[in-house]
């Protein structure tokens, strides 16, 4: 019988990053989309009763700033969490590493079957998918208030309004912008089913570890 030990991987502070994280990359796809593709809704209302989309657009903002912000400090804590909340853990620095993302592919594309995988934290491609996603990230950040810059007196708005021209302009920055909501839209549902189908395969709690912080692991000899 296989004798298995509880390990706390998620601190507080990540597991809070990973759901505020959550509720604002939803809350700008939906409004994204619509900023983008807007309802023809009709009212027989006064206008200024009605102004829906202004409401949408001061949403969207305003998740813009939460996405940000929550950003900068999951930054801050890939250096003061624990090591598998570290950076280090994000890139591929050793061959163990890149043969782990090996053994990934084989499971997750090719369904083979064998030993589970003994990483506690991310495996290794998880955690490089996630360094790339958190390139995305900032991305969308630096285009989003590029974009927003040119409506905005605010001083931080206008730190990001270089980014416009030195992209060819407004429309270039929102096809961009647009097409890399989708991007989060494909990984989403990538990253819902991988996290069921490794935690049936593995059997270590790895949807309740976002919630509790723990995973069970086998203990070594």
């Amino acid at each position: 019988m296989k004798k298995i030990k509880r390990v706390y991987v998620w601190e507080i502070p990540v597991r809070f990053y990973h759901w505020l994280n959550f509720l604002s990359v939803t809350t700008l796809a939906v409004t994204g989309y619509l900023i983008g593709s807007p309802l023809a809704i009709q009212n027989s209302a006064e206008a200024s009763f009605s102004y829906w989309f202004g409401t949408l657009r001061f949403v969207h903002f305003v998740a813009a700033f939460v996405f940000f912000f929550n950003f900068l400090f999951r930054i801050y804590w890939g250096f003061a969490g624990n090591k598998y909340a570290n950076w280090k853990s994000f890139i591929p620095l050793s061959s163990k590493a890149w043969k782990e993302m090996l053994e990934v592919l084989k499971l997750d594309i090719f369904l083979r079957k064998g030993k589970p995988l003994r990483s506690t934290g991310h495996n290794a491609l998880a955690g490089l998918t996630y360094f790339i996603t958190f390139l995305a990230f900032l991305f969308q950040s630096v285009t989003g208030f590029g974009m927003y810059s040119a409506m905005s007196n605010s001083f931080f708005p206008k730190l990001f309004a270089w980014i416009v021209p030195l992209m060819g302009g407004d429309f270039a920055v929102r096809q961009w912008h647009h097409a890399m909501m989708w991007v989060f839209v494909i990984f989403a549902i990538v990253h819902v089913y991988l996290v069921f189908y490794h935690d049936y395969v593995e059997g270590r709690g790895i949807i309740s570890s976002m919630g509790g912080g723990w995973k069970f692991v086998e203990k070594k000899d």
